[in-house]
């Protein structure tokens, strides 16, 4: 059966001790105010860019390092994983609600459920 995906997040992963220098410098590079999520205080958004391209900030663990990563959203996460796995990815840990994987360098990526609503239905792939 088919599925859709599209590459549709980037988050800026920040620890506590660079998350307020991090926020700060990305919002002034960008030109748009971080606004944070209501619902969850590690969260904020710089908004939605080109073709609904998403940058969002993350607050991470302490320890952990700072790093960017990019989110995959979809609406069948069991088989946008086996193709991205049959592309050459990894399952590194699942998540509960989504697959934490790496690329075939290394790089984290998550794989996640549909989060832009009208922007996945016109952006999105179609996956035979």
């Amino acid at each position: 059966m088919p599925h859709r995906s599209r590459l549709s997040i980037l988050l800026l992963d920040l620890p506590p001790e660079h998350h307020a220098a991090g926020t700060a410098f990305w919002a002034g590079a960008t030109g748009r105010s971080a606004e944070p999520d209501p619902t969850d205080e590690q969260w904020a958004s710089l908004g939605s860019f080109a073709d609904g391209w998403h940058v969002e900030l993350q607050r991470t663990g302490e320890g952990t390092a700072p790093r960017w990563h990019v989110d995959i959203e979809t609406d069948d996460i069991p088989a946008e994983v086996a193709r991205l796995e049959a592309l050459g990815a990894a399952r590194h840990r699942d998540m509960g609600r989504f697959w934490q994987m790496l690329d075939p360098a290394g790089l984290v990526f998550c794989v996640v459920g549909v989060q832009t609503g009208e922007e996945f239905e016109r952006h999105a792939v179609t996956w035979p």
